[in-house]
């Protein structure tokens, strides 16, 4: 697997971008919906990921800088035949690492709540991430968000 920076433009990530989108929507409510879109990703402020085996993808992920040292995973992937295959768990590892390498002393992410996220959290659980308030601009009191940090 070669994880890659960049590649918003590739017809696959475009795809997987839309198919991530339809799927936030399709389990959370229009207003519980944090997920970036393309131009959302673009921003100075995010870091893209894609990973790869050869021609084919198989995840995305993303790096928000909040602060000089807080991040926040976004946009998190998974190619749905490439599920439970370690591709989560390789871009979280790689995130990790690019955060702590910027000098974050802190990582956070939103998530949903229900069935339909449950994977992403023993995912993000099995590296250390746990509950904590919202932070940056989310609303306190959504019940379809949950947060989660940990400290680098």
């Amino acid at each position: 697997m070669e994880i890659r920076e960049g590649g918003l433009e590739d017809p696959q990530v475009i795809a997987m971008l839309r198919l991530h989108l339809e799927g936030m929507r399709a389990n959370s409510p229009k207003e519980s919906v944090h997920a970036l879109d393309l131009s959302g990703l673009q921003r100075a402020d995010v870091t893209f990921w894609s990973a790869w085996e050869g021609d084919t993808l198989l995840g995305i992920g993303a790096l928000r800088q909040l602060d000089s040292g807080h991040g926040e995973i976004k946009s998190m992937r998974t190619a749905p035949q490439q599920l439970r295959s370690g591709v989560g768990a390789a871009l979280v590892g790689h995130i990790l690492g690019v955060a702590r390498a910027r000098g974050y002393r802190r990582l956070s992410l939103e998530t949903g709540t229900g069935p339909a996220f449950e994977a992403a959290h023993a995912l993000y659980s099995k590296f250390g991430f746990t509950e904590c308030g919202a932070f940056a601009d989310y609303p306190t009191d959504d019940p379809f968000s949950r947060f989660l940090s940990r400290v680098l």
